[in-house]
């Protein structure tokens, strides 16, 4: 059955108003009526209705000029012509201005019921339509998705989404256009593939990711889905795009960072083998230099290999801060007094053809950092820049208290938000392309000649921000320069002063009895050897499971175990647990190529630790071993 509607009846004749007025309302509909065209277009101004029967010829205005009215004003309304001086000239035209249907005089009500319902389903469906078109519409529109409809490469639809993802105004901007302008120049032959797979129905992946172009130039990641869907008179492609430029970033970080980690294992674990074979070629060599019988040109070599030692040590320490696997003592500082205190080297270091600016925070918060770390962070960022500017330029030395939001912090692979303090050293040289920028805190990566460089230097400063706690990034062009910015967590602290050196004195011999624990034979004989000639007892162990025992059955007291810290069968740390549980108050000096987290939380002291770093110098052996037993350590 027909919804009932509000009708409206214009007619001159009063009786003809009153009957057609009592037969629509037994069908239900609720009618008024008019006499007069104007009267009736009042009416309906101020009460729409949902169709008007309209006698075509009226006393103060004609019946079409009436439909022209209706229309303005009410367009939703359906018009239903009655007339008793009908012709075909009239009936034509009241038809092609909208008229739903014309009766002519005199007609069955039955007809004009019927008429009447038909006009009525007429304005349903075709509200029913509209309002399924806004739905779709909103819906379109409203899609946070792009969406395209083409044929061939020809736009022809194109949602508000996709237009604001790619920089144009509106959507009429791309309609029209070949859809590959969307597409970057190295994409479009993929791209094209992709659609006549669709088109075809071949084989293709329901999901397709590809570069795209903004309108301003700049490159993009999209992910499209393209489908065969109906359009107007027919098939055509439906793309769906969808922005995922942030998500590639995102997996980019990632990926960098698990690359670094692997890297950083690498490094680690090799430093950690060398610094074994250069605490024997050092310590041997010093204990060879010793010997008075030793000739002049044998100690020339001996010095030669002291010293190739000694290089190779700078190496192995940059690949332990790389890996983060140094031993820092970290204090709490202003890095504005270390940058101060660094300017007259700043300045010798990079030439009179560079200019260097500070601009410093006027009230510097604090970080925790080693101060010897946070200085050697500096003297890199500085000589890299330098070898960045051989023509002349500005170095610039920022710092500032700064806030990391949570938005910046979701954008990073290991950055937490909250205060820290900028670090920021920047160049007027000659600038990076982004090849060079993805690798640029490799270990051994360098762009610079052969014998020019290590390409630890920047590795060097990566390890140290990131085992301080940190996060570190470059910004870069080529032609205009490079910025290094280094973020240090903030602490509310007053700064430590660095310990003085103290003054070298004459070591005592010693007479009490050491434990040492050590798995590298070559290290362990050196480090025995070393001790004894300084007239001290040792208990040598290469397995740490063995050491309880050798405590145990001892005839006299033990007064130190020297352990290292990574060990097959028990770490340094657990090794001291254990004898310390036999003997109370048992001191300790841990010694390692690099630091296990069992005795160093990332790489960071324990306070009151004491650590000797491998390689080390008989003469470094036996002032840790000696501060240690007068409980120095």
């Amino acid at each position: 059955m027909i919804e009932a509607g509000r009708v409206l009846v214009i007619d001159d004749d009063p009786g003809t108003c009153h009957t057609i007025s009592d037969v629509l309302e037994l069908h239900g509909h609720a009618v008024e009526s008019a006499t007069d065209g104007y009267a009736g277009l009042e009416r309906l101004t101020a009460t729409p209705v949902d169709a008007a029967i309209v006698d075509i010829r009226l006393p103060d205005i004609s019946g079409l000029d009436l439909l022209r009215a209706i229309r303005a004003s009410s367009p939703d309304t359906e018009v239903i012509f009655i007339t008793g001086h009908g012709s075909l000239a009239t009936a034509v035209e009241a038809v092609n201005r909208a008229a739903f249907s014309y009766l002519t005089k005199p007609f069955e009500m039955a007809q004009l019921v019927a008429a009447l319902e038909k006009a009525l389903e007429k304005r349903r469906l075709g509200r029913a339509l509209r309002d399924s078109e806004a739905r779709y519409r909103a819906l379109v529109e409203g899609s946070i998705q792009g969406l395209s409809i083409h044929r061939g490469f020809a736009i022809e639809f194109a949602n508000a989404s996709l237009a604001a993802m790619f920089g144009y105004a509106g959507p009429p901007e791309l309609i029209g256009r070949d859809l590959r302008v969307l597409v970057a120049p190295h994409e479009i032959p993929r791209v094209e593939g992709y659609a006549a797979a669709c088109q075809e129905g071949g084989p293709a992946p329901s999901r397709y990711e590809f570069q795209g172009v903004r309108r301003d130039g700049t490159l993009i990641w999209v992910e499209a889905l393209m489908s065969i869907t109906s359009w107007w008179d027919g098939p055509a492609l439906l793309v769906t795009f969808v922005d995922v430029t942030e998500r590639k970033r995102l997996e980019d970080h990632l990926r960098q960072s698990q690359k670094m980690e692997a890297i950083g294992r690498l490094a680690g674990g090799v430093a950690h083998d060398f610094n074994n074979l250069l605490t024997v070629i050092s310590g041997r060599a010093q204990i060879e230099r010793a010997r008075p019988e030793l000739s002049e040109p044998s100690r020339r070599n001996v010095d030669l290999i002291a010293e190739a030692a000694s290089r190779a040590s700078t190496l192995t320490k940059q690949l332990l801060a790389f890996s983060r696997k140094q031993v820092l003592q970290p204090r709490v500082l202003d890095v504005d007094i270390v940058v101060a205190g660094m300017e007259p080297l700043l300045r010798r270091l990079i030439g009179e053809d560079i200019d260097l600016v500070t601009a410093t925070e006027p009230v510097l918060g604090r970080v925790r950092a080693d101060p010897g770390q946070l200085e050697q962070i500096v003297l890199n960022l500085a000589v890299n820049a330098r070898d960045a500017m051989p023509q002349g330029g500005r170095l610039t030395i920022e710092t500032a208290n700064v806030e990391l939001d949570e938005a910046y912090a979701r954008q990073q692979a290991d950055v937490h938000s909250g205060p820290y303090v900028l670090l920021a050293v920047s160049d007027t040289g000659v600038g990076m392309d982004a090849e060079t920028q993805a690798h640029l805190f490799e270990p051994f990566f360098t762009t610079k000649g052969v014998g020019e460089g290590t390409g630890l230097g920047l590795a060097t400063v990566y390890g140290i921000v990131k085992q301080s706690g940190g996060h570190i990034t470059a910004y870069s062009e080529s032609g205009r320069g490079t910025t290094i910015k280094i973020y240090l967590p903030r602490v509310e602290a007053a700064s430590e002063l660095r310990e003085a050196e103290p003054e070298p004195v004459v070591l005592r011999r010693g007479s009490e009895t050491v434990l040492l624990v050590e798995d590298d034979e070559a290290v362990r004989e050196l480090t025995r050897e070393v001790l004894e000639m300084q007239g001290y007892t040792v208990l040598a162990v290469a397995d740490a499971g063995e050491a309880p025992g050798v405590l145990e059955r001892s005839s006299r007291p033990i007064h130190l175990l020297v352990t290292d810290v990574v060990m097959p069968r028990l770490s340094g740390r657990e090794l001291t647990e254990r004898l310390r549980s036999l003997r109370p108050g048992l001191r300790v000096l841990y010694i390692s190529g690099y630091a296990d987290t069992a005795v160093v939380h990332h790489g960071v002291l324990d306070p009151g630790t004491p650590f000797l770093q491998k390689p080390f110098t008989p003469d470094a052996l036996l002032r840790s071993v000696r501060k240690v037993l007068d409980g120095g350590g």
